[in-house]
Order: C-alpha cells, then sequence, then structure tokens
C-alpha cells in the first residue's frame, strides 16, 4: 500500500486526545498502538484489543512515527 495512503488514516482533530495524532478519527491514538508494540503486543493482539482497528491502521502508525522521527532529526540539522 502506498505511503500517502497509509497516512490518511492518521489524523487529529483538537476535540479528541487534544489534538494528539488518532486513527481515522477514532479516540484511538497513535501513542497508544505505539506503545501496545513496543510492550511486544502482536498485531492481532491490539485488532482483538481495538476491533475497529485492521492491519492497515497498525502500519499507518508506525509509518507515522517513521515520517515523525524523520522530521525531528531535519529539525535537528537546521537548528
Amino acid at each position: 500500500m502506498k505511503t500517502n495512503i497509509l497516512l490518511k488514516r492518521i489524523t487529529r482533530d483538537p476535540g479528541i486526545l487534544l489534538g494528539k495524532p488518532i486513527i481515522r478519527g477514532m479516540r484511538i491514538g497513535v501513542e497508544t498502538i505505539l506503545n501496545d508494540l513496543a510492550n511486544g503486543l502482536s498485531f492481532t493482539e491490539i485488532i482483538e484489543q481495538h476491533p475497529m482497528l485492521d492491519e492497515k491502521d497498525i502500519k499507518a502508525c508506525i509509518l507515522f512515527a517513521e515520517k515523525s522521527m524523520n522530521e525531528l532529526d531535519k529539525l535537528k540539522q537546521t537548528a
């Protein structure tokens, strides 16, 4: 799946989770999914906990984190 299509799954809404990145407008934060992955949960386990998600949502969270890190690196290089 193309990067841009996956990233469209990640949104922000000032009225949801204080404007933090969320998945498809739901009250599930990217941070939550990344934390689950960091704690060793599999995609299947995450989807069992959040049945409204699918594998593409989890992949979008990982991609979002990677893109965010790249942007942070770019900012540090210009500072």
